[in-house]
This record gives C-alpha cells, sequence and structure tokens, in this order.
C-alpha cells in the first residue's frame, strides 16, 4: 500500500536542521547567522539545487507551523511595558521617517520600472528582524542599557509597524477601507482578551490549576499558548487579515499577560523557544530556500540589478532614521543602530506579495537575496562600531594570581 505522504524529504529537512547550527558553532564565520546556513542549505537540496527534496506536504504543513511560532516568538520580545514616554516617541519619529523614505524609494523604483507595486515595496523596506537585532545587542552587552532598549523599542515598532501596514494595504480582496475596519475589530477583540486573562489572574480562578500542572505531562501553560497562537492566527485569517499578523499579536498578548513576577514558572518561555527553534521554525527558514526560484532570479539581468538596489534602499530607508533617536549617543552608536535597523529578512511579505500576484519570482527572489546580505552583513558591522562587550576587559590579578602565573 502507497502511504499518501512521504517522511522522506522531512528527514532531509530534520538533518539540515541539526548539521546547520553545528557548522556555524564550530566553523570560522561563527558571527554567521544560523538561519543563513538554513536558507542556503534548502537552495542547494532543493528544486533550484540538487532536487533532493521538494516542497511536499509534511514540510509545507511544519513549515507554515514555523513561520506562525517564528512571529509569535517574535511578539514575546516586544516589550510592551516599556514601551512609552520618551522611548516610544523616539521609536514613532523614526518609524515615521522610515516610512516616509520608504515610498520616496518604492515611487523612484517604480518610476523607473524596477518595481510594479511601489507601495508594496515601501512596506516590505520598513520592517526590521527583532529576532537578529536583540541577540547581537546582548553580545555587545548593550541590551539593558537605555541606547540598546532604545534600538529594540524601535525595531519593535517598526516590526508591528510593517505587519500592521502589509495586513491592511494589501488583503486578499484588494479593499484596504474594508480591512482597516476589521483591523480595529480584531484589534478589539484582542484588547478584550487581555482584559479577560487578566481579571481572571487577579481573581486567582486558574493560577493554581496551572501550577499543578504546568510541569507535569500536562504542559498545561505550553498548551494555553499554543491555544492561544493558533485562535488569534485562526480569527485573524477569519476575518481576511494575514495569519502573520495573529501569531504576531497573540505573542504580545502572552507578553502583556504572563508578567511572572513571582518566578512561579520560570521555565515557561524557554519551552516554547525549545519547541519553535527547535523543531518548526528552522522547518520554516529550510522551506524558503525550497521555495527560492534561483533560476528567475538568475533568468535575466533586471533582477540581479536588484539585489544591490534593494540591499541600499534597506540602508536608506531604515539606517538614515536612525538619527532620531538621539545625537548623545554619538556618531558610531548611531550608525550601528542604522545597521540594526536595517537588518531585515523579508521572507514573508516576498511571499504574500508572491501569493498575491504582485511580486514576480524575480523579484521575490531579489528581495530574499538582499535580506540575506543584510541579515549576513549589517549585524556584524555594527558588532565592529559597538566595540566588545563593556565586561570582556581583562581583568586585574590578584598578586597569587600574578605570582601563580610567573611560576
Amino acid at each position: 500500500m502507497t502511504p499518501l505522504v512521504s517522511f522522506g524529504g522531512l528527514v532531509v529537512v530534520a538533518a539540515l536542521a541539526f548539521v546547520a547550527p553545528l557548522l556555524v558553532a564550530s566553523g570560522p564565520a561563527r558571527r554567521l547567522p544560523a538561519v543563513v546556513l538554513l536558507i542556503v542549505s534548502g537552495i542547494v537540496v532543493g528544486p533550484s539545487g540538487l532536487g533532493i527534496v521538494t516542497l511536499d506536504l509534511p514540510v509545507q504543513i511544519l513549515a507554515l507551523i514555523g513561520l506562525a511560532f517564528l512571529l509569535f516568538l517574535a511578539g514575546l520580545e516586544v516589550e510592551v511595558h516599556d514601551m512609552r514616554g520618551r522611548r516610544l516617541r523616539l521609536a514613532v519619529a523614526s518609524f515615521g521617517l522610515s516610512f516616509a523614505l520608504a515610498l520616496a524609494i518604492g515611487a523612484g523604483l517604480g518610476a523607473i520600472g524596477l518595481v510594479d507595486a511601489p507601495v508594496l515595496v515601501a512596506v516590505i523596506l520598513v520592517g526590521t528582524s527583532l529576532g537578529v537585532v536583540i541577540p547581537v545587542l546582548k553580545d555587545a552587552g548593550e541590551i539593558d542599557g537605555d541606547f540598546g532598549q532604545l534600538v529594540v523599542a524601535a525595531a519593535s515598532v517598526a516590526d508591528v509597524g510593517a505587519i500592521v501596514l502589509l495586513s491592511v494595504l494589501f488583503t486578499r480582496d484588494g479593499d484596504p477601507a474594508a480591512a482597516a475596519l476589521l483591523f480595529a475589530l480584531f484589534a478589539l477583540l484582542a484588547v478584550v482578551l487581555v482584559v479577560a486573562i487578566l481579571r481572571a489572574e487577579r481573581a486567582g480562578i486558574l493560577a493554581p490549576v496551572l501550577r499543578r500542572l504546568q510541569d507535569t505531562t500536562a504542559q498545561i501553560r505550553v498548551r494555553a499558548a499554543w491555544l492561544l497562537l493558533v485562535g488569534i492566527a485562526a480569527v485573524a485569517e477569519a476575518l481576511g487579515l494575514e495569519v502573520i499578523l495573529g501569531a504576531f499579536v497573540a505573542g504580545a498578548i502572552l507578553t502583556i499577560v504572563d508578567t511572572d513576577t513571582t518566578r512561579t514558572h520560570p521555565l515557561f518561555r524557554p519551552k516554547l523557544e525549545a519547541i519553535g527553534f527547535g523543531v518548526f521554525v528552522p522547518v520554516f527558514f529550510i522551506a524558503t530556500g525550497l521555495r527560492f526560484d534561483l533560476g528567475a532570479l538568475l533568468a535575466g539581468p533586471e533582477a540581479v540589478v536588484l539585489i544591490p538596489v534593494y540591499v541600499a534602499a534597506l540602508l536608506l530607508a531604515r539606517g538614515v532614521p536612525a538619527i532620531v533617536l538621539g545625537r548623545s549617543a554619538g556618531p558610531r552608536r548611531l550608525a550601528a543602530a542604522g545597521l540594526l535597523q536595517a537588518t531585515l529578512l523579508p521572507i514573508a511579505p516576498a511571499q504574500i506579495g508572491l501569493e498575491l500576484g504582485l511580486l514576480d519570482a524575480a523579484t521575490s527572489a531579489a528581495l530574499i537575496t538582499a535580506g540575506l546580505i543584510a541579515v549576513v552583513v549589517f549585524p556584524s558591522a555594527a558588532l565592529a562600531l559597538l566595540g566588545p562587550r563593556p565586561d570582556s576587559s581583562p581583568r586585574k590579578q590578584s598578586p597569587q594570581q600574578l605570582e601563580h602565573a610567573r611560576s
């Protein structure tokens, strides 16, 4: 009897997901993000390369869950409680300037015939890959300082703003006004859900049972997070909005309602990261490589020319607005902030543009390639500008240590 689905391709994908971080950790280019190697490995084994693996049903399903989990975990990174006051004002001002520059860039590229959907390109250009920016700031020892938190706030606003703009302006039915109303309804439902959960927490209705079952085979908090992710994504889809918006909002909701100030469940978020980054997210990145149309990218010079154009556009649209974040940071830190803000891997929006027929395969491939270059080059350059970690300077040795060293 022939099986309905084959797990042969999934075995190769799982093997690539396992090997990629090992190669990065043991190789000379330790600054190379593992996500780049995952996508490139998908291209190598996929239809554009050796043709070993195709995007079959098991890989498609896991990749879809991986995309949702990636946005869910990105929503978890948004420190909603800290997004206020001067930090929020500067982040919003930076995003506003970024969007204005992106619209001008998109209009310019459309005027010379390089793109057919200038507004979509503008929306793509204003995003930032928050999941890449935060580890870089941690490596530089800047994540807890005012500068690091300001960069995180700017990246968070860009992440949220790009997803909202993408969901409202580019809908399946093509009616932005109706999409705006549906988005308002979606936001209202999210607020109602947050209020209901917070009230239930204050009343202590679920706390005892959650605490009792959280580390048993029930893993009740993880199941609740999974229900929240799938439920909010389903609501967004039912309203005609993008699933990625629902997944991101689900993560943000969990950040708001689960502060865990009493440290009753410190393993909760590591468990979610283990599930997401350990299982589903790598499949999504490898599947992106499997979808990558290298033939369309290399079919003519137009798409190849677009790659450096998009890299420069990212630097202009996202790098220049870093000047809004404050001159007191100094030129090196502002330059680093600009590079981090320009760090973007636009896989999801490029895929959405392709599905809506607003981008062709060559343009989508050029955008993803430019994003790969940005993710490889910009964070490394930012780390070089920020310098070593503050605690990485040689420690003063005691007389006993000096005596031992002499001997």
